[in-house]
């Protein structure tokens, strides 16, 4: 059984949809052990306590660098005994450190079809914004692995949304969240439990 961390910031949504999914046998090999949030306000604590989760929280603020952060980051999760890390909403960058001990473990859920609307500022309503500017037809969301590269690790699973005539960026981000992103990253989640998921360079196979 594998140990599985969340990282959060806000409200936990992703977050949820992890529980849920968990609630309803859906993450078989794996268990969501610890939450850990870089905000100690965030409501996403309370979803993990309601679950009987436990919890924890790193700020930051409270360290002098992003070194010391991700030094302090990395002992964190080796101490919660991590084996694949989710990022449900967390807003802080991840250091070289922690991206290196956790190599292929940790999983992002992009809010767009990488490799559109993605890399450094495209998080939250602007990668929305952006889509619907550019009048795409046809957006979505990518669960990946984390590397160095904003947004440029192993692609794991894509599932795309229709745009609708009159959406603002608010509308479909909530059918993206629904549609997509709450119904992939638990899957992500599940087959990497299940060692599913094989990393050839920076392309995966999905074993089914």
């Amino acid at each position: 059984m594998k140990n599985i961390v969340v990282l959060v910031s806000g409200g936990g949504t992703n977050l949820q949809a992890l529980l849920d999914a968990q609630n309803r046998g859906e993450l078989a090999g794996g268990k969501i052990t610890c939450v850990i949030s870089s905000n100690p306000n965030a409501y996403a604590l309370e979803r993990a306590k309601k679950h009987n989760v436990e919890t924890a929280v790193i700020r930051r603020k409270d360290y002098d660098s992003l070194e010391a952060y991700d030094e302090a980051l990395t002992a964190l999760l080796t101490q919660k005994g991590a084996d694949v890390i989710v990022l449900a909403g967390f807003m802080t960058i991840l250091g070289k450190k922690v991206i290196g001990a956790f190599r292929n473990k940790i999983i992002n859920i992009h809010p767009a079809l990488i490799p559109s609307f993605c890399g450094e500022g495209y998080y939250g309503l602007r990668v929305h914004e952006e889509a619907l500017k550019k009048g795409v037809k046809v957006t979505g969301a990518t669960a990946h692995f984390v590397n160095e590269v904003c947004d440029g690790g192993p692609i794991i699973l894509q599932k795309a949304v229709e745009v609708q005539n009159g959406d603002t960026p608010e509308v479909l981000q909530k059918r993206v969240m629904e549609q997509a992103e709450w119904k992939i990253l638990p899957k992500a989640v599940a087959l990497f439990c299940q060692d599913k998921i094989i990393v050839n360079g920076n392309t995966t196979e999905i074993i089914e």
